[in-house]
């Protein structure tokens, strides 16, 4: 194997104004390896307990996101990894491996250590390589805490358009399909030889029960007014129509009577047709306009929760729209995940000064943080509540969640943290909303024990 040398540690930039001898404790510390295309410098999960340079070659360094490899940076000659001095990584977070064959230097944290005090230059040059590091991955880390949520967003605001869109698409084909037998009840309505004050009787009836609020049955209650109006039917050899249309808007046997003695038995059935008919089409408009009204709704929380038509500076913010919006867009997760909401909030609370957009990242992390936490229970119960007095405004998010072991709590606001399993959390929501809260001059705090945690966002007025 080739002799390393000053030169060869000089790769790194970073090397350059480091004393020649100091290299030279470096080299003595440590030993160079190769490493053949397809190899792992190191895996996942094993502890940090050596520094790696590149001399030459290069490696990939992957992780896991969502239970699949994701790439994270490619490893160059001159850039390091492994331990560092002074960093507070304990195990492997990603793989490493090798893309071509490649020749590496590898010296023991323990070695390093015991050295510190006498390699200024050499020791700052590593805390400056750990630094840019730290820098380069929280950057692509937080990125990646942006995508996981927006895909989680996206994903649940899909479900939820996809609902009215469905319903459009299927009440729209209905009533289509109710359209083309108008013609014919034309004909065979404007044949009926009805008097006018019988057809006045009739008209009566029906306004009164269109313009009417639906009718507020349970299922039993439906289920036997369907029964007496099949009877009905048959009694009176009329063939079985849309009864649910008229169940909804209220219709009884009795009404059905007016209209029989207002009709004989030959203009009856034309007659029952045309009011099925016009109930059925009157109720296939009213669903395409509810779901209208829900893609519309949908779109404006979208709109209200990114703030993409407004400015981006700080302005008077109302923070129960702010939680609504995150709610509505989280809606799909948290029926999914069985959670009921609660919201007591006081109404009295001011607008405050602040970053819309990062305000409802805030809410956003929390509250995913919190379904995330009672998916274990296949239920759960999140409670949102506001309180001000004349110098804050306070928001307590509450689950009813496992809760945070006590000897991890103090580490939960840590950058890159996280009690998920591998894959399913950057550790930096937590960290965003310390971030956030250091913005605005506010703060975060936690309490929990098992069934009760509360995060407490405090916002200066």
């Amino acid at each position: 194997m080739k002799q390393l040398s000053i030169s060869d540690l000089k790769v790194v930039q970073d090397f350059s104004r480091v004393p020649d001898e100091q290299l030279e404790w470096l080299i003595s510390q440590g030993e160079t390896m190769n490493v053949e295309e397809g190899e792992m410098l190191f895996n996942i999960g094993e502890p940090v307990n050596n520094l790696y340079i590149i001399l030459d070659g290069k490696f990939r360094l992957c992780g896991i996101q969502a239970g699949k490899q994701k790439e994270l940076r490619i490893l160059d000659p001159g850039q390091a990894s492994g331990f560092l001095p002074y960093t507070r990584a304990v195990t492997t977070p990603a793989f490493c491996e090798a893309l071509r064959r490649s020749w590496v230097f590898k010296c023991a944290a323990t070695k390093l250590k015991a050295g510190i005090a006498n390699n200024y230059e050499l020791t700052e040059a590593l805390v400056h390589i750990m630094i840019s590091r730290v820098r380069e991955f929280t950057s692509i880390e937080q990125q990646n805490e942006k995508m996981f949520a927006l895909g989680k967003l996206s994903a649940g605001l899909a479900h939820e358009l996809n609902n009215p869109a469905a319903a459009i698409s299927r009440a729209a084909a209905l009533l289509q399909n109710q359209v083309k037998q108008m013609p014919y009840l034309f004909r065979t309505v404007a044949g009926l030889g009805i008097k006018h004050e019988k057809i006045e009787q009739i008209h009566t009836l029906i306004d009164k029960k269109i313009n009417a609020e639906p009718v507020d049955l349970n299922m039993m209650q439906k289920a036997d007014l369907e029964n007496e109006l099949d009877d009905w039917f048959y009694d009176n050899h009329l063939t079985p129509t849309d009864t649910e249309g008229l169940i909804e808007k209220g219709f009884t046997i009795s009404d059905l009577d007016i209209f029989k003695a207002c009709t004989t038995p030959e203009e009856l059935p034309v007659l029952i047709a045309w009011i099925s008919n016009y109930l059925i089409t009157n109720k296939m408009a009213d669903d395409i306009r509810t779901s209208s009204e829900r893609i519309s709704t949908l779109v404006g929380a979208v709109k209200n929760f990114t703030y993409m038509d407004k400015d981006s500076d700080r302005q008077m913010v109302d923070i129960h729209s702010g939680i609504h919006n995150t709610l509505i867009m989280l809606n799909y997760k948290l029926k999914k995940a069985n959670i009921n909401v609660t919201e007591h909030f006081d109404e009295t609370v001011p607008k405050i000064r602040a970053l819309p957009g990062e305000l409802n990242q805030v809410w956003t992390n929390l509250i995913d943080n919190a379904i995330d936490a009672m998916e274990i229970n296949n239920k759960g119960n999140l409670e949102i509540t506001s309180k001000h007095d004349t110098r804050f405004v306070k928001v307590y998010i509450k689950d009813d969640g496992p809760g945070i072991p006590k000897d991890i709590q103090q580490n939960i606001f840590a950058p890159f943290f996280t009690t998920k399993e591998m894959g399913k959390g950057t550790g930096l929501g937590l960290d965003v909303v310390t971030r956030i809260m250091h913005q605005h001059n506010g703060s975060v705090k936690v309490k929990s024990e098992p069934g009760a945690t509360e995060f407490e966002i405090c916002i200066p007025i």
